[in-house]
């Protein structure tokens, strides 16, 4: 019997963030999760979800025909079969992306998979749940998100991008807390400082209401 995993949604929309921000992209959101960010903005993929076998939801996502697919949650690394999902979702000849808030180890997933993993800022609130060695796994082609809410968040992520040398290394990104700092705010602080950084927005709340689900 294929291994289950709690699936809290899978939808087909277009990715909001990344450096594949606006493509069109399958998403196999996953169940549970291991932090309680102050800004999160899928609360309900803490325990919502069904139980769902490996190859149905490969054979879900196949119904998209998209070859783009980001595994997220909740935080999806929480559950074990996550890392054969992703596996076989490769052997498939999906271009497959992990969305993961930096908790959890990465050592153990797939070397064909885009990791794009998020370092908890202070106005998180899990700023003491970052599992700084995930840094030394990660590959140049994967990417460093900052999601950031006021000024103190953006001055310790200077100072966290110079420890680890991140914008040296890896494609970083920028995001503000939606609703609570503005982005004209946070994109006059980097050009301020030139910080080798990309900015972006969460699309999906600008196309669609910010809090509609499946989007």
């Amino acid at each position: 019997m294929s291994e289950l995993l709690k699936v809290n949604e899978i939808f087909f929309s277009v990715q909001g963030e990344s450096s594949n921000a606006g493509l069109p992209c399958v998403f196999v959101r996953l169940t549970y999760c291991n932090l309680r960010c102050s800004y999160c903005d899928t609360e309900y993929a803490f325990y919502e979800g069904i139980d769902m076998s490996i190859d149905s939801i490969i054979e879900k996502v196949k119904q998209n025909n998209c070859n783009l697919v980001e595994v997220t949650g909740g935080e999806p690394l929480f559950q074990e079969g996550t890392l054969k999902l992703m596996e076989k979702l490769c052997d498939e000849g999906f271009s497959v992306m992990l969305e993961t808030g930096g908790s959890l180890p990465v050592k153990n997933v797939d070397q064909r998979v885009k990791i794009i993993m998020d370092l908890k800022t202070p106005s998180s609130k899990m700023m003491k749940k970052n599992l700084y060695e995930n840094i030394e796994y990660l590959k140049s082609t994967d990417e460093i998100k900052f999601v950031i809410g006021n000024r103190e968040d953006y001055d310790w992520t200077k100072e966290i991008m110079k420890k680890y040398d991140l914008d040296k290394k890896f494609t970083v990104l920028f995001s503000v807390v939606f609703g609570e700092l503005e982005p004209l705010t946070l994109v006059n602080w980097i050009l301020e400082d030139k910080l080798n950084v990309r900015f972006q927005l969460q699309l999906h709340k600008y196309i669609w209401q910010p809090d509609t689900r499946g989007v």
